[in-house]
């Protein structure tokens, strides 16, 4: 049996290696690069290819300060998602979830890096995502809060809003910082819970139709390939 972080190395890893073998990941790529604890594995590991290399020639997007800094350490080049080089467009996003739904939804900004990592994933062309084995859910808005990214000055309005669709809303509170989280965007998280499950796809589209929301931690508009690795050591893959 292996533990969380072993499960993480693992997703990613195999996710990498399975993923150039297919030739989704390949020299000159144009690719997006998640954030968080599983996240940072695969960077890592696509670091790995770079420095022995087997892939050359990469252009990066990173989702937070935290994948930009690691880039820099790494030696992975990195840059805007408006650079010309890049055109709006990533041939691949490589991230983690929080949680993996039915059908591939997500819940996601856990890292409370939610805004940035959903431009860059509905701006790939293919999405993958490395997970641990208790990131496998049967349905999403009773487990893992939901983050929802707000604009500060309109936070009671949005949580007014938000307990008439159900939910409980906390607002995220910072570690070793006084007072709540402030995303890379300059904004607030709140953290939504429901009493029974929800459909992810309706809550996406209803959550982002309220003024003063930034956007919201579902991602349901596309449909990624999950690696997941389980505690014997194996790798489930899920189209």
């Amino acid at each position: 049996m292996i533990t969380k972080d072993q499960q993480k190395i693992l997703a990613a890893e195999t996710a990498v290696e399975t993923l150039i073998g297919e030739g989704k990941i390949f020299s000159g790529m144009k690719i997006g690069l998640g954030t968080g604890s599983t996240a940072m594995p695969a960077v890592n590991a696509i670091a790995k290819k770079i420095a022995d290399g087997v892939l050359k020639d990469i252009l990066a997007v990173a989702t937070s300060f935290q994948t930009s800094l690691a880039c820099e350490v790494l030696g992975i080049r990195v840059c805007s998602l408006n650079d010309k080089n890049i055109g709006g467009q990533l041939d691949l996003t490589i991230d983690g979830a929080d949680e993996i739904g039915p059908g591939n939804s997500l819940v996601k900004g856990g890292g409370a890096a939610l805004l940035r990592e959903k431009i860059t994933a509905y701006s790939s062309k293919s999405y993958a995502i490395v997970a641990d084995s208790s990131k496998a859910v049967p349905s999403h808005g009773t487990r893992f809060p939901l983050p929802v990214e707000i604009i500060p000055e309109a936070r009671i309005c949005v949580i007014h809003a938000l307990e008439k669709m159900g939910a409980t809303c906390t607002l995220r509170e910072g570690i070793r910082k006084a007072g709540p989280v402030i995303t890379d965007n300059g904004n607030m998280i709140l953290d939504c819970l429901w009493e029974n499950p929800v459909n992810p796809a309706e809550m996406e589209d209803k959550i982002n139709g309220i003024t003063g929301v930034v956007e919201c931690g579902f991602f349901t508009k596309l449909h990624p390939v999950a690696f997941i690795a389980q505690e014997d050591g194996s790798v489930r893959r899920v189209d």
